[in-house]
């Protein structure tokens, strides 16, 4: 089983049976990971999470593809033209089996960006032994082997990233969530992630895979 990174937020995992593409958004590079997906998972619908457009292109290509995500996700989707077979609305506290991995949605909120904004839907996914947060620093409520960390936004203190990687303990951290950030920034918030938490924080460039112990 593999961990590919796409950037951003966009990562995917491969197994024997396919591909399951996690939040395929407008800065992430998904071409390469839509076109060979069996499944997408989507923490919400931020455009940097989800590109409305790409997905739409990937079902028109693969007839056996869908997508699973939150109300707000399965609308907009929907919304813009999508077939509502091809859609699954997921909900925090679910587990579901998704392009034959086992997911538990945990969640429900996105962070608060500021209180003059409202707050909009947002699901973590724990599969394969990673978690995924999407825009929040809700706990995975189980051990993990990979965190896939935010570390950068207008919703997030790097204080509050240190904290999810302390409490989640996991095997290896992956620094997501950082398109906002420049090469410097980059830098500094990976030296301050890893010697505040103690790591290991590894850091992975588009395209780059990990291989993953998990088997379910």
């Amino acid at each position: 089983m593999i961990l590919r990174t796409w950037g951003h937020a966009c990562v995917s995992i491969e197994h024997h049976a396919g591909s399951v593409v996690v939040d395929p958004g407008v800065w992430s590079a998904t071409s390469e990971p839509l076109g060979s997906a069996t499944a997408v998972l989507v923490t919400h619908d931020h455009v940097d999470h989800l590109d409305p457009a790409a997905v739409l292109g990937a079902l028109e290509r693969t007839p056996g593809l869908a997508v699973w995500g939150p109300s707000s996700v399965v609308a907009t989707l929907r919304d813009a033209g999508a077939p509502s077979d091809r859609l699954h609305e997921v909900v925090a506290g679910e587990s579901i089996e998704v392009g034959g991995l086992v997911v538990r949605a945990v969640g429900g909120s996105h962070a608060v960006v500021h209180p003059d904004l409202p707050v909009a839907m947002n699901l973590g996914y724990v599969l394969a032994g990673v978690y995924h947060p999407g825009d929040s620093v809700d706990r995975p409520g189980e051990p993990v082997e990979v965190l896939l960390a935010p570390v950068a936004g207008p919703w997030l203190r790097l204080a509050d990233a240190v904290d999810l990687v302390r409490e989640v303990h996991p095997q290896v951290v992956v620094p997501i969530h950082d398109a906002v950030l420049s090469e410097a920034g980059l830098g500094l918030v990976d030296r301050m992630l890893a010697g505040l938490t103690g790591g290991p924080v590894t850091r992975m460039a588009v395209g780059e895979s990990r291989e993953l112990a998990a088997t379910s």
